[in-house]
């Protein structure tokens, strides 16, 4: 673990993703291993890349981190990919969207599964970040599984949260309004040579226009990432809300609500760890079957399972 760390925090790849292995897996030693990077963290730059499926996420993406590259800037790349039911592990789709970008020592890629998690991101997300800012990451974009309006926790893991859509999506827009529209710090409408692009964007200055309270009103930019345009115009958004962030403190909050949210986390793991110890202490599922048929009293069992949690 000592020498795992050590090369970690002078840059090993290869020791990045085997502690990013220990920490997703939550393999033995992994809080040692958190708790030791943690004086090497807090200073990399979450950028959250949602939108719904076929917009062309990972394309952006790409061209954004390699734009940024050229800046000199180390980036982190999460995507967060749907999960296999039958390996229970991640499909992999944006790793191979994003396969020139793997063999550059300035960019580090990891597909993670999101293991059936609602909010398009996977729980130990907020730990993976850790090891990826003691790794030295400028940036750390993660990018979600793009499944719509459930798509809302990379609110409270991201400093500046992007949606990327696409021309022509008319009701579609209308239809995830409620939903991950209102987290948008820019907007990036992908695919802008095709037919609606003009539409669309109005749609969504409209959308903004029923807001006239802004502190920082979100920047709608044109992309067509194939091609490689309009990406300098969105980095130059991501920076814009940066700068806000910083000068008005706001940047610290958002740290603090990760800090807080990956505590939260942890102490949810460590009670679903003493809730399966209780559960097999006392036999829960045999009783369960031994009651089937019969009327099961499942609130008196639940108060013996809390009872023997308080012991």
């Amino acid at each position: 673990m000592d020498k795992l760390i050590k090369n970690l925090l002078q840059g090993s790849k290869k020791d990045c993703a085997r502690a990013i292995s220990i920490v997703e897996n939550r393999s033995k030693g992994y809080e040692r291993l958190l708790k030791e990077i943690l004086p090497y963290t807090g200073n990399s730059y979450i950028v959250g890349i949602t939108g719904p499926p076929g917009v062309g996420k990972s394309t952006f993406t790409k061209e954004v981190v390699k734009e940024m590259i050229k800046d000199g800037y180390s980036i982190g790349i999460i995507a967060i990919d749907p999960t296999s039911h039958f390996t229970k592990g991640a499909i992999l789709g944006d790793r191979i969207r994003m396969t020139e970008l793997t063999s550059n020592n300035k960019v580090f890629i990891r597909s993670m599964g999101s293991r059936g998690s609602l909010g398009g991101t996977t729980n130990s997300i907020l730990s993976v970040i850790k090891v990826l800012e003691a790794y030295g990451c400028d940036y750390i974009f993660i990018e979600t599984v793009g499944v719509g309006q459930s798509e809302v926790d990379i609110v409270n893991i991201s400093d500046t949260v992007a949606i990327v859509l696409m021309p022509g999506m008319g009701d579609d827009i209308q239809a995830i309004k409620a939903g991950i529209m209102e987290i948008a710090d820019i907007f990036v409408i992908n695919k802008a040579d095709k037919d609606g692009v003009s539409k669309t964007k109005t749609e969504i200055e409209n959308m903004l226009s029923f807001k006239n309270d802004w502190e920082f009103r979100p920047k709608v930019s044109l992309a067509i990432s194939n091609k490689g345009e309009g990406i300098n115009e969105a980095i130059d958004n991501i920076k814009s809300h940066k700068l806000f962030l910083e000068n008005t403190n706001k940047l610290m909050n958002k740290k603090a609500m990760r800090d807080y949210k990956e505590m939260d986390d942890f102490v949810h793991i460590k009670l679903e760890e003493m809730l399966n110890k209780v559960y097999k202490q006392i036999n829960i599922q045999e009783k369960i079957q031994q009651t089937e048929g019969s009327t099961l009293d499942i609130y008196t069992m639940a108060e013996d399972v809390i009872q023997s949690l308080k012991k």
